[in-house]
């Protein structure tokens, strides 16, 4: 319970900061987000891999997971046809779906069954892009 709640004080240029990232949209965040990454090695990849292991829940054996998690690690040279594949798949807008494309690696969806999770990949690498199952 103590690892859900946050207690982090924030200085008044730190909320102008916040407040000014607030209002940004899905794509100038994903820029944003990607100058930070390019700029000063900062990773977005490594919370998003922090919840994969709870979609497993109790079923399954020890070794075999029964869900996954689909991720998009690299858009590929067809660019388009990756982001129209990740569109197919989660059903996004077509600015969302870029953003993840263009933010990749990005788990683009969580929690699927085996089957239909390497249906998928087999999506996302049928048009260009690179994906793992995780």
């Amino acid at each position: 319970m103590a690892d859900d709640t946050k207690t982090v004080e924030l200085s008044k240029e730190e909320k102008t900061v916040i407040d000014a990232v607030e209002k940004l949209n899905v794509v100038q965040l994903n820029n944003v987000v990607k100058f930070m990454e390019e700029e000063y090695g900062i990773s977005t990849a490594a919370p998003v891999a922090v919840g994969a292991p709870a979609a497993d829940g109790d079923e399954g054996g020890a070794d075999e997971k029964s869900n996954y998690d689909v991720e998009i690690t690299a858009a590929g040279d067809q660019k388009i046809a990756a982001i129209k594949a990740v569109r197919e798949i989660t059903g996004l807008p077509l600015g969302e779906a870029k953003a993840a494309v263009d933010g990749a690696p990005k788990v683009i969806k969580e929690g699927v069954p085996k089957e239909e999770a390497e249906e998928m990949k087999k999506k996302l690498e049928e048009a260009g892009a690179t994906a793992t199952l995780k």
